[in-house]
């Protein structure tokens, strides 16, 4: 009784997957023409300078509450106040070049023409 219950119970699955691989899915598929949207050389580079603001500012703030971290549990340690400086300067180096990453961008604009 035990068996046929193991091989009941793994039957589910089986079938399952067997008539997702086996379905037909690509008759399906739509035949029409396939269109590739390609943006222009300033749309990219704007969302080039959005992707790069964002992802800056998020590691700056990964830095910025590890310092905060690193110093709070110190505990007066010399070692873990200055890792904790550390942790804080990475990050105002990272707002920085969130702030600056418009102009550079500008400067990568220019320099390809767009």
């Amino acid at each position: 009784m035990a068996r046929a219950r193991r091989a009941g119970g793994a039957a589910a699955p089986i079938g399952a997957a067997a008539l997702i691989l086996f379905a037909p899915a690509a008759a399906h598929a739509d035949p029409g023409t396939v269109t590739v949207a390609a943006n222009s050389l300033p749309q990219v580079v704007a969302n080039l300078q959005t992707w790069i603001m964002g992802i800056l500012a998020a590691v700056a703030t990964l830095f910025l509450v590890l310092a905060g971290v690193y110093w709070a549990t110190a505990g007066g340690d010399p070692a873990q106040v200055d890792k904790a400086k550390g942790a804080l300067k990475n990050a105002l180096v990272g707002y920085g070049l969130a702030v600056l990453a418009p102009i550079l961008l500008q400067v990568v604009r220019g320099i390809v023409g767009g």
